[in-house]
């Protein structure tokens, strides 16, 4: 037999294990509650789904434009305009197979062989494969978590060299939880426009901030339009995680090297389904709203009940849908204690070190994932399991 490709056989597993493990843990004799995967709790809302079957029932189930429903790509613009703050066209919008394939089109397009990309850390593992994929080299800056794991310019700046290509953010930060001020931004920017560097901004939760914080998209600061690509989803605020429907932004003179790794890839996205993605955006506001205070509300749940238990703590989330507790107090490795916690507690979350060795002694717990009664219970028997240690 032939040898598989390298890209596959040389690259990390990290890009596909969190899925791969999380199909593994099912247990129909136990009443496992699952916090380890960002997977909306809510069905989709209705207005979205009607509007999808309504224009299955029209015949509007054939080839789409290659970038996507003009009618859509305007909608998406309309947003991108008023709430991002991005001075885009309908022009400069690419609807995408969900974030995940936003990405890989992004890194594909824009990085080569022997690149290097820096990553702040901890991570999102996605991109680590995917980066490994364009034939770069992944470059981790680790961020300090007494300092609220905020953006550390001078880290970046040591960071790079005459390789470096891009600085991948993730901004509102998955696992961290944090949403990264306008002032954190701009020492981030400062080096992209003087080291000529791209930022490939993943902003899959950027309406899922809290307590009045504002997200601010980075493409929007002087000079970052150019050199930045914006990747947005429906996926977590919508809670249209299976739809796998985004989409992403970037310059004019960007695009068509996007657009042919797209269309190579995958000619377009589902015509039909982007009608429901059109409702999201041109219905009721006051849905949205509704969706991500049910996440504030879970939010405050799960952390007020963390930090009641021996050897934890766990600072507030700004944004997304995860908490980041600090479990290092209580003697236990992160893996050691999302196996235990899975093993003794029926309790699913994941290792803090999933995401880098900056994340070691912490875990990612997912309140997002869960109703508030199952969050109370998962709590419960987080409290009862670490009381026991």
């Amino acid at each position: 037999m032939p040898e598989l490709a390298k890209r596959v056989t040389q690259t990390s597993k990290k890009s596909y294990g969190m899925f791969a493990k999380a199909a593994g843990i099912d247990d129909p004799a136990r009443d496992l509650i699952h916090l380890e995967l960002g997977k909306p709790f809510h069905t989709t809302p209705p207005h979205i789904v009607d509007a999808t079957v309504a224009a299955l029932r029209a015949g509007d189930v054939h080839y789409s434009d290659l970038a996507g429903l003009p009618e859509f790509r305007a909608a998406i613009a309309t947003k991108l305009r008023s709430y991002n703050k991005l001075d885009v066209e309908p022009s400069d919008v690419i609807v995408t197979n969900g974030l995940t394939q936003a990405s890989f089109a992004a890194f594909m397009a824009l990085i080569d062989d022997g690149d290097e990309v820096i990553l702040l850390e901890p991570y999102y593992p996605q991109h680590v494969g995917k980066i490994e994929m364009a034939g770069a080299r992944p470059v981790f800056v680790k961020l300090d978590a007494a300092k609220g794991y905020a953006i550390d310019a001078a880290a970046i700046e040591a960071a790079v060299t005459p390789r470096t290509k891009a600085i991948v953010l993730v901004n509102p930060c998955n696992p961290t939880g944090r949403a990264y001020s306008r002032e954190e931004l701009e020492g981030l920017a400062e080096i992209a426009r003087r080291r000529d560097l791209f930022v490939i901004a993943d902003e899959v939760y950027d309406h899922i901030v809290f307590d009045g914080i504002e997200h601010v998209s980075i493409a929007a600061l002087p000079g970052m339009a150019e050199r930045t690509v914006s990747m947005y989803a429906f996926t977590k605020a919508y809670a249209m995680d299976g739809w796998r429907l985004g989409y992403l932004t970037a310059a004019p003179k960007l695009m068509p090297a996007i657009a042919k790794i797209v269309a190579t890839e995958v000619t377009h996205v589902n015509t039909f389904i982007q009608h429901g993605g059109r409702a999201a955006l041109e219905g009721p506001e006051e849905i949205l709203a509704h969706l991500v205070e049910d996440d504030r509300l879970k939010r405050n749940l799960v952390v007020e009940r963390l930090n009641q238990m021996p050897g934890v703590r766990c600072p507030l989330p700004e944004g997304t849908i995860y908490a980041f507790p600090d479990i290092s107090a209580s003697g236990l490795s992160s893996q050691d204690a999302a196996d235990r916690l899975l093993a003794e507690a029926n309790v699913v979350v994941e290792s803090g070190a999933f995401y880098g060795p900056a994340g070691e002694g912490r875990l990612r717990v997912c309140f997002g994932s869960e109703s508030p009664e199952r969050l109370t219970l998962a709590m419960d028997r987080m409290q009862s399991f670490f009381n026991t240690i």
